[in-house]
């Protein structure tokens, strides 16, 4: 026995879900259909055991109707980080289904940090699609990765502005009597 290195990597239930989802969305795209009215087609097929159709997992379907219903955003997001020789209607259409599920994983699903996003888009970049598609999804995911923190470094500044200013009024209230007098001892 000699000892090569295990370069065998454990696929999770989420990384399955997402290949779910590209396929799924992959589909719909190539039939012009809707992809969740296909997640649900198969959810029902997959009920009867005769139709040998793999069950639609939970996050499978939560991708689906995410990228479905912010399929606008998601697109423009992505049309805004390609180079300029490129359109989204350029791409393969395997990999635009991949760069949907990521980018709605780095924009709409707070609970998947964003490294795991990027790095599983490349990954399925790196099973589906042509040898130069992970080089720039990666790109493309960065891009939008970067706006995303900005944004929420943006918000999470402003919460904490208005809680200085809540904060602030609440002081001041506490000193002041119930006619704006200054409270403390009388003389």
């Amino acid at each position: 026995m000699t000892d090569q290195p295990n370069t065998y990597k454990r696929k999770g239930s989420r990384h399955k879900a997402r290949q779910r989802a590209v396929d799924l969305l992959f589909e719909a795209e190539f039939r012009d259909v809707d992809p969740v009215e296909i997640a649900h087609e198969r959810i029902e097929l997959s009920r009867d055991q005769a139709n040998q159709v793999r069950p639609v997992s939970d996050y499978t379907l939560r991708v689906v109707e995410g990228v479905a219903t912010g399929l606008d955003e998601i697109d423009a997001a992505i049309a805004g980080h390609l180079s300029s020789e490129w359109s989204l209607d350029r791409l393969p259409a395997v990999d635009r289904a991949v760069l949907r599920v990521s980018v709605w994983e780095l924009t709409e699903n707070p609970e998947v940090p964003d490294r795991v996003a990027m790095s599983e888009g490349i990954a399925l970049a790196e099973e589906y699609c042509h040898d130069k598609a992970p080089g720039y999804v990666n790109a493309v995911l960065d891009g939008i990765a970067r706006e995303v923190r900005e944004r929420r470094d943006a918000a999470a500044a402003a919460r904490r502005e208005a809680e200085a200013v809540v904060d602030a009024l609440v002081d001041t209230s506490d000193e002041t009597g119930p006619e704006g007098e200054t409270g403390g001892p009388q003389a």
